[in-house]
């Protein structure tokens, strides 16, 4: 059996991105360690083992060189590094909710065609985050 346990997040800052998953989305954080100048921090979504989010700054990768460290932050700056797309009980609900927080609304909920309605957003670190929900099929008509 293969099993995904972690999935990395670049951030420009941990406390930023913590305040975001945290409290906006109800991660819960598994664990927050500092290590010789890096920081690991893993969070699991509300009420589930995993897989977890660690959240990375791309300025701590050890064998990066300062420009590939300066692409990386460019990068993260356009939104371009990390994508990911979440599934909800209620979209809309979670939209009011992350309004509230302040989040950057890339798009408004909307029925798409493909099944599911969804938004997105952006963290404070301009990854770009989708959620979902999927719709119902309509019933067939009987006749």
């Amino acid at each position: 059996m293969l099993t995904l346990s972690d999935c990395t997040v670049t951030v420009h800052d941990h406390d930023e991105a913590l305040a975001f998953y945290r409290d906006a989305l109800g991660f819960a954080v598994t664990q927050d360690v500092s290590y010789e100048g890096m920081r690991w921090v893993s969070l699991t979504p509300p009420g589930r083992p995993g897989p977890r989010l660690v959240l990375e700054r791309a300025a701590s990768t050890p064998d990066a060189s300062p420009a590939d460290r300066e692409a990386l932050a460019d990068l993260l700056a356009k939104g371009l590094l990390s994508r990911l797309i979440f599934t909800c009980d209620d979209v809309d609900a979670l939209f009011d909710r992350l309004v509230a927080a302040g989040a950057e609304i890339t798009s408004e909920p909307a029925d798409q065609d493909y099944g599911v309605r969804d938004f997105g957003v952006r963290d404070p670190s301009g990854n770009q985050l989708r959620f979902n929900q999927p719709v119902a099929a309509a019933a067939a008509p009987v006749g």
